[in-house]
């Protein structure tokens, strides 16, 4: 697949030491970037992700590590990434925790941790590399969203991952907005149900879950270049997925 030339450019991709995250930087490993590998407790993993993303063609691979809902944290790991690789140029918000489990059976730490992985990290991830984007001209941010989620979609199985990706997807827009004469653009992905997903429904959309290419081709267009006047978009990557229909 082809993709955007991200010769040089530095990316980081929360929670890249497996699952979709480590797909979505090795693709842009692919396409030339300097890549930072993000874990939180992986590090063994993290570690065979910056190897692989050396072996197919980023010019320079590199772990960290980091709390993503903690701020100080946040701000080592980027400084990290900063001393080691440059400027973030490409933010990829794929850290998020979730709880399949009906609310009234999830503790409050359980609750709290879905809230604070999916919506909190993304907030302070995206806060702490934009002076360096916003100094740059030039940034790309991608959140990762769930499928429906702009429809305020609820359900009393796993509701505070529904309630934090809906959050996810408005901070999206705002931050759009926020940044539109800065040369930065934010945009968001939402899969429904991918290859590596935890469970799977009876029925899937064109028989199949999303495989990570499909996740990687709109990840490319939005990360182009070229692609500077897009921003505030979210795509849904569902097979034509209708919530109303389960």
């Amino acid at each position: 697949m082809d993709g955007p030339d991200l010769t040089d450019r530095v990316v980081l991709v929360t929670g890249s030491g497996r699952g979709v995250g480590r797909e979505l930087l090795l693709a842009t490993a692919e396409c030339g970037a300097k890549t930072a590998v993000h874990y939180h407790t992986s590090a063994d993993e993290a570690r065979e992700v910056a190897a692989a993303a050396r072996e197919r063609g980023a010019s320079e691979s590199t772990t960290v590590q980091g709390d993503v809902t903690d701020p100080e944290s946040v701000d080592g790991l980027v400084s990290a990434v900063e001393s080691e690789l440059g400027t973030v140029d490409v933010l990829v918000n794929n850290v998020g925790d979730f709880a399949p489990s009906h609310w009234e059976s999830i503790d409050l730490e359980t609750w709290n941790r879905v809230l604070e992985t999916n919506l909190n990290g993304t907030a302070l991830c995206s806060k702490r590399v934009l002076p360096g984007m916003r100094e740059a001209g030039f940034g790309r941010i991608v959140n990762v969203g769930y499928a429906s989620s702009d429809r305020a979609m609820v359900n009393p199985k796993n509701f505070p991952y529904f309630v934090a990706k809906t959050g996810v997807l408005q901070f999206t827009r705002m931050l759009a907005a926020d940044t539109q004469n800065d040369g930065i653009t934010v945009n968001a992905i939402s899969p429904y149900v991918v290859e590596n997903s935890a469970e799977f429904p009876e029925e899937l959309p064109r028989g199949r879950p999303a495989d990570f290419e499909d996740l990687i081709r709109p990840l490319y267009f939005f990360l182009d270049p070229e692609n500077e006047y897009v921003s505030g978009e979210n795509v849904e990557v569902d097979g034509g997925w209708l919530p109303e229909d389960v």
